[in-house]
């Protein structure tokens, strides 16, 4: 039997962090960056009013930054493993994140089957991004459930990795989630949780829940 693992990226594989805040340190304008995410933090700003103030602080951004950026970011250990093991068992993984399209398609190229990613224009971003392709939280139980469509899975055979708010629709949908370094709120929802900087080890745990068809909300992880 197949299955698919969802994993999100900011606070989950990247630790710590965002993409954002990456580029940002790379371009010198994390000060700038920091007011956009308080902006959103707060709710005066939705996804896609933080992808216009992206675009517009980030007029003259360069792929090379970019690709730096991803190089020196602090992943969370033990990454290319879980992917080349779900691999390996036939299964897939793909990673979803409202994040820019531009840093996170360069984890194409650690395993996932599939990226989805908030749309940009190309770089350097002399335009505005289209709002339409602007992911939402809600975006990610739609992703979700187009790549379990289209692998004729259901959402029994599917685990969720994530950390925050914006992982929240999607948890709420999943009978197999695990919070990675999460929120309490996002906790609060996981029946697996796991802190620390090994991502096998969460893996490992939603494995055997999997394979022994435990329903949501039983055998709950402290660790």
């Amino acid at each position: 039997m197949s299955r698919l693992h969802v994993f999100d990226l900011d606070g989950t594989l990247l630790r710590d962090t965002t993409a954002g805040l990456e580029i940002a340190r790379r371009l010198g304008c994390l000060p700038d960056l920091l007011l956009l995410e308080d902006a959103f933090a707060r709710g005066a700003l939705d996804t896609r009013g933080f992808a216009a103030g992206l675009c517009r602080l980030w007029h003259d951004l360069e792929a090379a930054v970019v690709a730096e950026a991803f190089a020196s970011a602090p992943w969370i250990g033990g990454m290319r493993e879980v992917f080349a093991d779900i691999a390996r068992r036939g299964e897939h993984a793909i990673v979803i994140t409202m994040s820019p399209d531009f840093f996170a398609r360069h984890l194409l190229d650690h395993g996932p089957r599939e990226v989805v990613a908030s749309r940009f224009p190309p770089l350097p971003l002399r335009e505005a991004a289209d709002p339409a392709g602007i992911l939402t939280p809600a975006d990610k139980v739609t992703a979700t459930d187009r790549v379990l469509a289209a692998l004729g899975l259901s959402r029994r055979d599917c685990v969720a990795y994530g950390d925050s708010g914006s992982d929240i629709p999607l948890f709420r949908e999943l009978p197999h989630t695990v919070a990675v370094n999460a929120t309490p709120a996002l906790r609060a929802l996981a029946p697996e949780h796991y802190d620390g900087d090994d991502l096998r080890v969460p893996y490992e745990r939603a494995r055997r829940r999997l394979e022994a068809g435990l329903p949501g909300g039983e055998g709950v992880s402290r660790r």
